[in-house]
């Protein structure tokens, strides 16, 4: 079976982890955490960082630190993951969806104004996939209509927009170092900032608010949202090879592009222009002609020995949210699209040519098969 992502690792992660062994800092105080942190920050074009527990931390970290809180509305995608509607009910917030771009997946941005009210604090534009999103039309919105823009980067590690880098284009942004991701720690996440109080909004939150100069005494509620010593240890040799690990994405993807294109009725992801994608996941979807659906595809698949991801599911459709009285009634066509047509296929650094080519005689006959 090709798995569908694997990272990769070598001798500087284990030089690393046996100095944290060595000295004995292995907690959320050893130095490499804001060895990590200011490495991850300046690679991201972004003044300061904040390590956390996970990107679903980062993310609420990253509300609370730009002001979200009790009764405001925060504008996402409905084509995410439900952690960014997570981050923001976990503050009291509650999360209002516009639909996304059919060639990106990305927020789309004519959408945003008319969901604007005057509860609106903050815009969670997500950069699918490792594709930006269009930031100059969010940045301008916000700016006219005095709203934050928190960043979800997750999953765009060293992506690019118009020459810099998501994570320091925002207020604030989130980062994950899930397994699966281009940097990884095995669980772990980062917050970036530009001001130096938001950042410091950030810290504090991951740290049960503590207050510098009275340790246990509390005004506000935060949370145990710390990084290990040893996981910063892994992130920070992970940092230094980041460029290795694009260029490998995108070679990937080069391949696969070349590929697919010659398999009727599969889109593949695309680069807008003045952009970078890092291809962090290498998403296909089928076009409404074909007579099957992803989920067909899939199986079809697997039992030719590829393993493969779902895309995600719309969070106006997520029955847990609406048990919370959110979202229902909603229709977002292109988020609903793309989670029945849509998913990925293995990404991972360690995935070679021959394996790529595999895949993808895998997919051509799978789709052949739906047509007999």
């Amino acid at each position: 079976m090709i798995p569908v992502n694997e990272p990769l690792l070598n001798g500087n992660e284990k030089e690393y982890l046996a100095r944290c062994i060595d000295t004995g800092w292995v907690s959320s105080d050893g130095p490499f955490i804001r060895q990590f942190e200011e490495a991850f920050a300046a690679r991201m074009q972004a003044p300061h960082g904040v390590a956390v527990c996970s990107g679903t931390a980062a993310l609420e970290a990253a509300l609370y630190a730009v002001g979200v809180g009790a009764g405001d509305e925060v504008i996402m995608p409905s084509f995410t993951i439900i952690s960014c509607a997570i981050a923001a009910i976990r503050l009291g917030a509650r999360p209002v969806v516009v639909d996304v771009e059919p060639d990106t997946w990305c927020i789309d941005p004519s959408q945003i104004e008319a969901r604007i009210t005057p509860k609106t604090k903050a815009i969670m534009p997500v950069h699918m996939w490792g594709h930006p999103a269009e930031m100059d039309a969010i940045l301008e919105i916000a700016r006219r209509r005095g709203l934050k823009v928190v960043e979800d980067a997750c999953q765009a590690h060293g992506a690019e927009y118009r020459g810099r880098r998501c994570g320091g284009l925002g207020d604030a942004a989130a980062f994950s170092f899930y397994a699966n991701k281009i940097i990884t720690t095995g669980e772990g996440g980062m917050v970036t900032a530009r001001d130096a109080a938001v950042a410091e909004r950030a810290r504090s939150y991951r740290n049960l608010c503590f207050k510098p100069e009275r340790r246990f005494f509390h005004t506000e509620i935060g949370y145990n949202f710390r990084m290990s010593n040893v996981q910063a240890a892994v992130g920070l040799a992970q940092t230094e090879r980041l460029e290795d690990f694009v260029a490998i994405k995108r070679s990937q993807a080069k391949l696969y592009h070349a590929l697919l294109r010659t398999i009727p009725g599969v889109r593949t992801a695309i680069e807008r222009p003045d952009m970078r994608c890092v291809f962090w996941m290498h998403a296909v979807e089928l076009d409404e002609s074909l007579p099957f659906d992803a989920l067909t595809a899939m199986r079809r698949l697997e039992r030719r020995g590829v393993a493969t991801r779902p895309f995600f599911l719309g969070l106006h459709e997520q029955p847990a949210l609406h048990d919370l009285g959110l979202l229902k009634g909603e229709r977002h066509p292109v988020s609903e699209r793309a989670y029945r047509r849509g998913f990925y296929l293995p990404s991972g650094l360690t995935l070679t040519e021959p394996q790529i080519r595999e895949v993808c005689r895998a997919l051509e006959a799978a789709v052949q098969e739906g047509k007999a």
